[in-house]
């Protein structure tokens, strides 16, 4: 037995047999099979001992199984510190819209500046703005709610904004160029 032709009529069903016990794709472990017989082919010449070529065979074949694997290896995931959100439109929008708040809460009266601060920026209670400024629950609800208040008159003085049924900001559009918040 001298040719790739020879060795391929006598082997190939047992060798496919040997590849698809370890590979369980069929369409792969042919392509193996094809894989080996073109490694037969190239270097049948360099087998000096004929009497080994079955293991000579086998010796190729779980190498190739072994090239499959070490080729097909599952792709690890990226760390979780490498990931980055994709960051949509509405995000966007809110974070340039966000910016133009500090420079808002500045030009609010000392009053409702103070418990904008306080319970927007601070993320404090009403209930602890009234602790602060020493005024009544009430009248600390009142001042925040005022400040909102003033906020959004002058948000929409500089800014036509569009929002979405989920109160997110879908696009917005400076009113006047000239604004000196944004």
């Amino acid at each position: 037995m001298n040719t790739t032709e020879e060795v391929w009529k006598k082997y190939h069903a047992n060798l496919l047999a040997f590849i698809r016990k370890r590979v369980n794709d069929k369409v792969a472990a042919e392509d193996i099979l094809q894989d080996i017989f073109v490694r037969v082919h190239s270097r049948i010449g360099t087998l000096e001992n004929r009497s080994r070529l079955e293991s000579w065979l086998y010796q190729i074949t779980r190498n190739a199984i072994i090239d499959f694997y070490r080729s097909h290896k599952p792709l690890e995931e990226l760390p979780v510190w490498l990931e980055q959100p994709q960051v949509g439109k509405e995000e966007t929008n809110r974070q340039e819209l966000s910016l133009c708040l500090a420079p808002m809460i500045q030009q609010l009266p000392k009053k409702y500046r103070h418990a904008v601060q306080l319970s927007e920026i601070e993320g404090r209670t009403q209930k602890e703005v009234a602790e602060i400024e020493n005024i009544s629950l009430s009248g600390a609800k009142s001042r925040v709610q005022r400040g909102r208040a003033l906020l959004k008159d002058m948000f929409h003085d500089c800014c036509k904004v569009e929002i979405n049924t989920k109160n997110q900001i879908v696009d917005y559009i400076k009113e006047n160029g000239d604004c000196k918040f944004c």
